[in-house]
This record gives structure tokens, sequence and C-alpha cells, in this order.
């Protein structure tokens, strides 16, 4: 699309109508927008023209993005898919739209997500759930269903969402697109509506590797509004790709493929096998700790959810219900205001945190997080990335397991020691299932090292048969 542009092959005015046209006749069977911004779209396309008229163009000027709807635009509702916030729009722009509008890239509108990114299937959401392009029956995986759904079924170029315990890299698997959760506070918070502080992470969707390496060079580097954003470069997550990648070591930890389905566990070993024909050596490593990390992540995640979520209480912004007396107007506005997922997570998070069960819990839970990031400091001692599979399962029908919690949270097993050791990582497209749906297997990386994991990706991606989305 940039050299389409640049050649003058079609305009960025042409391209966002495109996208919008199809967003118009597409999505009305995904449901994975909740806010399309039409006029702002074509406003935002008619400058980025202008930029490719004058020779000042970015890498995405005039590129057509989507956003997930926890990510802050000013003047754009922003809804994190909850009643508590459906009305809901910003006076700022979080840092990263900022950056995007610095380069003209044009945004489409915001997707749809489980409530407050709590959810893995996309089907949490006050606005109604997500479905797969692959298989309109089936879930786009979660919380940012709504971004690899659209990215999945070409209704953008690419799209930012967040990623606190496999939000990004999940549904991307489910929905055959690459998904890249960056090491944590190479990217600003800032504008991020908070789930958990110490795992959320925005991240990109795209095609390809390369896609989502464009946009990470854009979005990345640090934020004095952030203070957990870092001080060190990424530099040009691009620079690797095409370079050689034999001798590379790519570890493979035992336990990610104990309990993974058998159709999931043959596409990751196979992306080992072409990973070993390209000279790669292959390294048997473990991680003791996985077999904890569920229960950690769920505690530490939810305990910061129930603080961070005390804001809304009807009081200062959101939904305000009727009640008698204070109290009673919170707990009326946060009952009608919060879905069930969202309720579960705040009284988890709470019970952890009192004083009596602080210590049984929560601090055990921050434990493990530091045996965690050890284990993985001892793999990449010897290792460049790690290898593992992105969901046990590929894309399940609507409505198989989401009443069911334990399977629900289960079901991150892959993903989440990523997000508790800080640690960027990419999934891709490594097979289908005997139904036709993707499967995803990750590459982690060492901090701050995501330009290898995207060329280590895009090596893979180039021999890949990849089928395209049904719909």
């Amino acid at each position: 699309m940039r050299a389409a542009l640049d050649k003058k092959e079609i305009s960025a005015v042409e391209l966002t109508k495109d996208y919008l046209d199809k967003i118009e006749k597409k999505d009305k069977a995904l449901n994975s927008y909740i806010t399309v911004c039409s006029e702002s779209a074509l406003s935002d396309a008619k400058s980025a023209q202008k930029a490719i008229d004058t020779g000042s163009a970015s890498a995405l000027t005039g590129i057509p993005l989507s956003i997930k709807d926890n990510i802050c635009t000013d003047g754009i509702r922003t809804t994190c898919a909850s009643k508590m916030l459906e009305d809901f729009v910003p006076f700022y722009d979080a840092t990263v739209i900022s950056k995007l509008k610095s380069e003209g890239a044009v945004i489409l509108g915001k997707t749809n997500m489980d409530e407050f990114a709590m959810g893995g299937s996309s089907q949490t959401s006050y606005f109604g759930g997500v479905k797969n392009p692959y298989d309109t029956d089936c879930v786009t995986g979660g919380s940012s269903g709504g971004a690899a759904a659209s990215v999945s079924a070409d209704l953008c170029a690419a799209a930012l969402g967040s990623d606190t315990g496999g939000s990004v890299r999940q549904p991307s698997a489910f929905c055959g697109v690459t998904g890249l959760k960056p090491t944590y506070g190479a990217v600003s918070r800032w504008g991020l509506i908070a789930f958990a502080s110490s795992l959320d992470q925005i991240g990109v969707i795209g095609k390809c590797a390369e896609d989502t390496g464009y946009v990470l060079n854009c979005i990345s580097g640090s934020d004095k509004n952030d203070a957990t954003s870092s001080n060190t470069a990424l530099g040009d997550c691009l620079s690797l790709i095409g370079t050689d990648v034999s001798g590379m070591k790519i570890g493979v930890p035992k336990e990610f493929l104990d309990g993974v389905s058998d159709e999931v566990k043959s596409a990751v070993l196979a992306a080992v096998d072409y990973y070993k024909s390209l000279g790669c050596e292959i390294v048997e490593c473990s991680l003791p700790s996985l077999k904890y990390a569920v229960s950690a992540y769920y505690l530490i995640s939810s305990a910061e959810a129930a603080s961070n979520l005390s804001r809304f209480d009807g009081i200062k912004y959101g939904l305000r219900s009727d009640g008698d007396d204070y109290m009673q107007l919170i707990s009326n506005s946060r009952r009608e205001g919060f879905g069930d997922e969202v309720k579960r997570r705040i009284m988890l998070g709470n019970y952890a945190l009192c004083s009596g069960y602080y210590d049984a819990y929560y601090n055990k839970a921050r434990k493990i997080r530091s045996q965690i990031r050890k284990e993985y400091r001892n793999i990449f001692d010897k290792c460049d990335v790690v290898l593992t599979p992105t969901a046990p399962t590929a894309a399940y029908k609507i409505g198989f397991q989401e009443s069911d919690p334990v399977k629900m949270y289960l079901a991150d097993i892959c993903t989440v020691t990523v997000n508790i050791a800080g640690l960027p990582a990419i999934s891709t497209t490594c097979g289908y299932s005997k139904d036709g749906m993707p499967i995803g297997m990750s590459l982690t990386g060492k901090a701050f090292d995501e330009k290898t994991i995207i060329a280590l990706c895009d090596r893979f991606e180039s021999d890949f048969d990849y089928k395209e989305a049904v719909i």
C-alpha cells in the first residue's frame, strides 16, 4: 500500500473509501467495529494525500488502521465495550494515537472487544460478541477479537490492540493473522484504559510480521506521561528481515506441548522442523513454573483490575444510576454498568487483597512471577528465541466454553507467562485444523529484541501457504 500510494496508483482517499465500503458490506456479519469514523477518516485521508503529494509522507501516511476501543481517541467514543462507558468521549489522544496521527495514518474506527479487556473470546462485549471471519459460528479469541477480525476480514490494513495475558496474540492465532506484543515499557500505555497496569501492553495486529514492524516503529519509544515507559530504544524493528537465520538457537519448552490438542501440537512441531531445515539449532528447555502461571496471572491481574476499576463509581464519569445515598449510588452504578466477567474479576481481586488472604494468595503470585522471570532468563542464556503454541486449540464454537470460567482461564496457559515476564512475543499462523480454522505459534524474544522475533517470523511466513478468511 505504501508503494501504491507513493506511486500514485491509488489515492489515500480512494483507499480509505474502499475500506469503509468493505466495513459497510461485511461487518454486519462480524460485529468487529463498535464505532466507524467515516467522516474523520476521509478528512484524515485528504490530509494524508497532501503530504504524499508534497513528498513528505512517512511509512504510515494514508494507511487505514483500526483501534481497539480501550485506547483513548480525542472526540471519538471510547467504550471499553462496556455499558459503564457507553457514551464516554475522551478529550485527548493516547500517546500511540498521537504518534499515528503525526505520521498521517487514517483511523477507520474503534473495534469491539471483551468488556474492559476481560475475556478470551470477545463475547463479553456489551455491544454483542465478535464472530470469526473463517467461520462466523466460531469465536475470534480475546480480548482484541474485533481488532483481529478487522484485519483478517480485510476491514483495515492493520490494528492496534492491547495484550494483558495474550489478548493480541490469541485472537490473532484464532483469526489467521499476525499479532505482536512488545516488551513491557517499549510502547507507552498513556491513554490505554487500564486493566492490569503491570501486565498491560499495547500491541499490533497485521497481515504479516513485516507490517507489525512498520507500525511498531511508529508507536514505540519513551513517554514522559507514562512512568513505566522505558528509555531503551527498539531501533528499527525491520532491520533484521531478510538476514540469515541459520545458527539461531530456538528453545522449545516441553511443558507447552502438554495439554494442547493433537492438531496444535502437530502444526507447531512442523514449524520446529521447518526452522531446523533452515539450519536453526533446536534446544529442548523447560519452564517448570508454567503449571502455576494461570493461577498467578489471574490473581495479579484481578487484584490490579479491582484497584484500577474502582475509579468507575458513577460520580466522575461513566454510567450513573439512582440511589438514596452515596453508597447506594455507587453500588447501583457498578452493578448496572459492569458485566458478569468484570464483576467476577473485581470480586476475585478484592478477595486476594484482603488482609487475611494477601499473603496466602497475592504475595505467592508475586513470588511465582519472580520465578517465571528467572526461568526465562535461564532459557535465554542458551537460546535466542522460544517457540511455543499460541493457544491449546484452534477457535471453538461460540457458546462452547464461555460459561465455564475455569476452561476460559486455562485457555490462556500458552500466553500469560510472556506478560508476567514482560517479554516481547509474536504469533503467526503455522497450520490449520481439520475444520479449516487457523492454528497459531508464538516466538518469544529477549526484552527489547523485537527485531529478532519479527525477522524469524517473517522468514517462516515467506514459505507458509496461507488460506484466506471466507467472509
